[in-house]
């Protein structure tokens, strides 16, 4: 009625009742050991066909790598042929001034780190430490110091002076040596390579031992991911008590002697 106060007369909607939550399907067992086998069998799989840690145990590889440095090595880029894995792990010819990781050609079983100095065809010769690569010096900054008093004249004039018993010279390759050698270079056959340390004066190498065969290569160092102080004679020390002695070390020094500005450091 007029002069009455008006009562508002809006009616409220009721509010929809909330849809449950779709119950959360719990993983069985079986669908948790599956999954486990799947992680576990991928990463199997990149250590063993991709990826392989190594511990460099001699200063051979000074300044480039040092004793205690720990590498990650692609062992899939230089493989054979027949083993390339398509298009994502693609094969890489090994090239010149590459470092690689392979089986020792003399020493059975033992890891070796080296440059690349010659790949098939190429003509080597050394004169007063300096290579020469197809009559051409080669300038290698990566090089560790020379030491000038520290001249021996089959490491420092090769392949013109013959091989020396006293300077470690494989038995094998000083007999084969010869016959490598064209017009006062070594001449690197198919299917082998060249290589030396960057530390030349502490460096046993293909002048001391021969050719690294294709077949023993395992692949390329890609970077450090740990290095720590190790003594130079560490990898000779086989012994339980000396490895575990050494382990304990390392736990009780992880901060003060892991040399953390090697950390993730490209290897080249």
């Amino acid at each position: 009625m007029p002069g009455e106060n008006q009562l508002n007369t809006t009616v409220l909607e009721p509010t929809p009742p909330t849809p449950p939550k779709p119950e959360r399907k719990h993983e069985t067992l079986s669908e948790s050991i599956a999954g486990f086998a799947s992680v576990f069998v991928s990463g199997l799989f990149i250590i063993t066909f991709v990826f392989q840690n190594f511990e460099i145990p001699s200063s051979s590889m000074e300044r480039t790598l040092l004793i205690g440095d720990h590498v990650f090595v692609d062992r899939v880029a230089p493989a054979n042929k027949a083993g390339y894995m398509g298009p994502l792990l693609p094969y890489r010819e090994i090239q010149r001034g590459d470092i690689i990781v392979f089986m020792s050609p003399v020493e059975p079983g033992m890891h070796v780190v080296k440059r690349i100095i010659g790949v098939p065809g190429d003509r080597i010769h050394l004169l007063n430490g300096v290579v020469y690569r197809n009559g051409e010096k080669l300038q290698e900054p990566y090089l560790a110091p020379h030491d000038p008093f520290d001249y021996v004249t089959y490491r420092d004039n090769f392949p013109a002076v013959a091989p020396d018993p006293r300077y470690q010279v494989d038995p094998k390759w000083a007999a084969a040596l010869p016959a490598n050698i064209q017009g006062g270079d070594l001449v690197v056959p198919p299917g082998n390579y060249f290589g030396m340390g960057d530390n030349r004066d502490r460096s046993l190498d293909s002048r001391f031992w021969g050719f690294i065969p294709q077949a023993n290569v395992i692949g390329r160092p890609l970077f450090i991911y740990w290095s720590f102080v190790t003594p130079e004679d560490q990898y000779r020390r086989t012994k339980a008590q000396d490895r575990i002695a050494f382990m304990l070390h390392v736990v009780s020094h992880f901060v003060s002697e892991t040399r953390w500005s090697r950390m993730f450091r490209r290897v080249h």
